[in-house]
């Protein structure tokens, strides 16, 4: 009773105040609105490693060493003798941003007649009168270099590489982001006209959500950076998953305002009977969308913390700002009420009653199939494939990779100083079949030839004061297992003769250690998040029985839509995967909690079969009107993205909002219709006691 009463003088207090908090909310709407464009987005995966791994390590090693860095940019131009590549060369070098190019004269003299050169070597950078070249570009200015590449090598020549590649992800996401934004919005506004009673209602809603979307994209600038997937899901998830709280609590509004005249005290009314089930809905969510801080790999931190936020600023928003747009406007909501579009779900319900035990067998027939299924994916780790054969980018890389084949750049760097050390290590190296070129001081200038013999440019680009550079040609695609066996290779080979004092860097040694670091979070971040949302569980719905009911209902939802990657044969983005298992079970865990406490409430009155189809006549729109959105709102992303991590997140996003929504109206009445027993039976009992007691 104490916490009622309290609760109701918190609400009376926050209706009273409408007017500040409409003011307030225009202030962080407004000053949210600027800072949002201050907010810079990252689109390198790699710089989402650990800051200790390999890798980046050495990477940090490379930059501070030597002023060029690892080759991130392939530039192939054809029909051109080797005058006029030596002259496209000098075109590369001047570019802004451009710190290095290689080409075949920096790896043997071109006075050499091509018959007696080396027919890998040359087969490396020259074929058939068409030139390869190798490019260090700053990845800050990816974009105005590829613009420059491409007005100097023309539309017929092709580009590639890590930095063409962020370059294009720059330049397409922002545009494919605001259509999914705008269509995402079109459709919300449809399903809400059919599940409100009002024309106007869809409008503050929409308002209500506005206002946390571009509030919460102003306070990223926190994080000073994001990522660019959650630069991209990110608003799009928040809309997706807080449009219920607005919706249930309009939707208790209207009930209490048949219960008093007085609008006033019909809404702290609503917000005091909605308040538990919309911030246990809240903090399962949140508790979802934070398990992916305990990634490794940044990306998981850096969209779990966005999206935790959102969804608290959501949460704010319907508890502050609602109300006052509610009491504002209730007489436009009165003018413009219409009757309900939705149907009576009364006749669907007693279809779930009647066929509960098939369905239980199936949900019980599918579990451990869907689980094994889901496990058994073969993945992407790294960047390379994010665009894909249909973009302007996979197409120019697959035009290279038909002349010249799938080849790759790592850089090594050794301590300075033993020559004849240096040249073994080489030797070793030149040994392994995938490595076909070697650029160092002691493979192009020789032992034998003094240092001062070669100009300072030339020597800065293979020496530093403490390491020797070697930049390796390498015969291998940027991931795969074959790639991932090569990058140990040469990493044992390397520290045979320089034990734990070389760097290794390189695409595909990068990719490798994402491959290493994120599967390493899988079991952590799924088994912490499943783990903290029962304990929310059960601390609100004060049982042990109902929580497993639930939290094993959405994840057969996630393992059932992974398992759909597993049998079309699809390979599966792993940062998608990871994601999607913490993003799923966090979005469409409010539908199981909805239908449970619906349940419970109504076991008050009906008896269990009764239960289960007035339970769903209760629940249905509003978990139709979440989870349609969602549904709509993920493939559209996977429609409009020609980054293929974004394109699978938005598919693994609208089909998992599909199959939760499955689970939770086929399958988990029949549950709680079975398992009755066990969560209703103490209630009643201590019913009787009381009874008895008087």
């Amino acid at each position: 009773m104490k916490g009622d009463y309290t609760m109701n003088r918190f609400f009376e207090k926050i209706v009273n105040m409408r007017k500040m908090i409409l003011i307030l909310f225009l202030i962080c709407f407004t000053a949210s609105f600027f800072m949002k464009n201050m907010v810079s987005v990252n689109y390198d995966m790699n710089d989402y490693l650990p800051a200790d791994t390999h890798s980046t390590v050495s990477i940090e090693v490379m930059t501070e060493e030597f002023a060029g860095g690892i080759p991130n940019v392939r530039i192939m131009v054809k029909n051109v003798t080797i005058p006029e590549a030596l002259a496209y060369k000098e075109k590369i070098k001047q570019v802004e941003g451009v710190s290095e190019v290689t080409w075949l004269d920096d790896s043997v003299s071109l006075s050499t007649p091509m018959e007696f050169m080396d027919k890998g070597l040359l087969n490396t950078y020259y074929v058939d009168e068409t030139a390869l070249f190798s490019a260090v570009v700053d990845e800050s200015r990816s974009v105005e270099v590829m613009n420059d590449l491409r007005a100097i090598i023309g539309e017929e020549n092709a580009l590639t590489g890590s930095a063409i590649s962020t370059a294009y992800a720059t330049s397409t996401t922002v545009k494919e982001v605001l259509y999914v934004s705008i269509f995402s919005v079109i459709f919300t506004s449809i399903v809400l006209l059919f599940t409100t009673t009002s024309w106007i209602e869809p409008v503050i809603v929409l308002v209500g959500l506005g206002a946390a979307i571009l509030i919460n994209g102003g306070t990223n600038l926190i994080f000073g950076e994001i990522s660019f997937v959650t630069n991209a899901a990110g608003s799009i998830l928040q809309l997706a998953v807080s449009l219920d709280y607005s919706v249930f609590l309009l939707h208790r509004f209207h009930e209490c305002r048949r219960e008093t005249e007085d609008v006033k005290e019909a809404m702290v009314q609503a917000l005091v009977k909605s308040t538990s089930s919309i911030l246990s809905s809240g903090l399962t969510t949140v508790i979802g969308f934070l398990a992916l801080v305990l990634m490794q790999f940044r990306i998981g931190p850096d969209l779990g913390l966005a999206l935790a936020k959102g969804v608290v600023i959501s949460l704010v928003t319907v508890f502050l700002l609602m109300p006052a747009l509610i009491l504002t406007t209730y007489r436009w909501i009165d003018k413009t009420k219409h009757r309900s579009f939705m149907p009576d779900f009364g006749p669907f319900g007693r279809l779930v009653r009647k066929l509960r035990i098939p369905m239980v067998i199936v949900f019980l027939i599918v579990l451990v199939p869907s689980y094994l299924a889901s496990s058994a994916n073969s993945y992407y780790y790294g960047s390379s494939h994010i665009l894909g054969e249909k973009t302007d980018y996979g197409k120019d890389t697959a035009a290279i990779e038909e002349v010249f084949g799938q080849n790759d750049t790592y850089v090594l760097l050794v301590p300075k100083g033993d020559t004849s050390r240096e040249v073994s290590l080489s030797q070793a190296l030149h040994e392994i079949p995938e490595v076909k070129n070697i650029i160092s001081f002691v493979d192009n200038a020789g032992a034998e030839i003094p240092k001062s013999y070669l100009d300072e440019e030339t020597l800065a680009l293979l020496e530093s004061d403490n390491y020797s550079r070697m930049v390796l040609t390498i015969d291998a695609f940027f991931e795969g297992e074959e790639t991932f066996a090569l990058v140990e290779k040469i990493r044992e080979t390397a520290d045979e003769y320089y034990p734990d004092t070389f760097y290794l860097a390189g695409e595909g040694v990068s990719t490798y250690d994402l491959m290493s670091t994120i599967t390493s979070d899988l079991v952590k971040v799924n088994l912490l998040a499943i783990l903290a949302v029962f304990i929310v569980l059960v601390l609100t719905m004060k049982n042990l029985v109902l929580p497993v009911i639930l939290v094993l209902g959405i994840e057969v939802a996630i393992w059932l839509n992974l398992a759909c990657s597993y049998f079309a044969d699809a390979s599966v983005f792993y940062i998608a995967y990871l994601i999607i298992s913490s993003v799923q079970l966090g979005a469409t865990v409010d539908y199981a909690i909805l239908m449970a406490t619906r349940y419970m409430e109504n076991r008050e009155q009906f008896d269990k079969g009764d239960c289960v189809v007035e339970t769903i006549r209760n629940t249905a729109v509003s978990i139709l009107t979440s989870g349609s959105a969602l549904t709509v709102v993920g493939f559209l992303m996977s429609a409009f993205s020609t980054n293929g991590i974004l394109a699978q997140l938005g598919t693994y996003i609208g089909r998992g909002a599909l199959f939760s929504m499955a689970i939770v109206f086929f399958v988990l009445p029949c549950l709680l219709y079975l398992f009755d027993g066990l969560f209703i039976k103490k209630k009643k009992e201590n019913e009787k006691k009381e009874v008895f007691a008087q």
